[in-house]
């Protein structure tokens, strides 16, 4: 039995796993609302490397709809404008000494609707992984020697227990990002 509840521990990390890789790529969606995560993982040539925009500056949000990136060498503000420019974010950032403001405009309903596509399809990607993760483990079982048909039953009834959770939490984590895109 330990080596089923390990196992099962070892499907749930990498089920879990894939939401917390759903929620970063969610986090990287772009809403009404400003947000550090949306320049986060844009990367900057500076000093003949590209570096992530947070190790070349402070970045904050001030208020609803701007991005402020104070950043550190004044010989990088150009590098992190045109970063930033041609991130295909579809934001113009303004610079302001070595301050870079970026105004994040208000999204039409068409683009809302576009994110809301691209979310489910990061969702209906987490949720492959997830499934992936099922299959394994329910070939695992099969495999298993000296393992009763009754206890291949149980655990493959736990394995699926587990996928269904994983599934909701998918569809959950699916509906709170589309209700926060589409929020106006």
């Amino acid at each position: 039995m330990s080596t089923q509840s390990a196992n099962l521990k070892d499907l749930r990390k990498r089920m879990e796993g894939a939401i917390s890789a759903l929620k970063s790529e969610f986090s990287g969606l772009r809403t009404g609302r400003a947000s550090a995560s949306l320049v986060e993982p844009i990367d900057v040539d500076a000093y003949g490397s590209k570096m992530p925009m947070n190790q070349v500056g402070t970045i904050g949000v001030p208020e609803p709809r701007m991005i402020t990136i104070q950043v550190w060498d004044k010989g990088l503000v150009g590098a992190v404008e045109k970063a930033i420019r041609e991130s295909g974010l579809g934001i113009n950032p303004v610079v302001d000494g070595q301050n870079v403001r970026v105004p994040v405009p208000s999204l039409t309903e068409e683009r809302r609707k576009e994110l809301a596509k691209v979310a489910g399809k990061y969702a209906e990607q987490a949720k492959i992984a997830i499934r992936n993760v099922r299959r394994e483990g329910m070939e695992a079982i099969k495999k298993a020697d000296g393992v009763s048909e009754d206890e291949q039953k149980k655990q493959s009834e736990d394995v699926q227990k587990l996928t269904d959770e994983m599934v909701k939490a998918v569809d959950d984590s699916l509906a709170a990002k589309e209700e926060e895109i589409m929020q106006v």
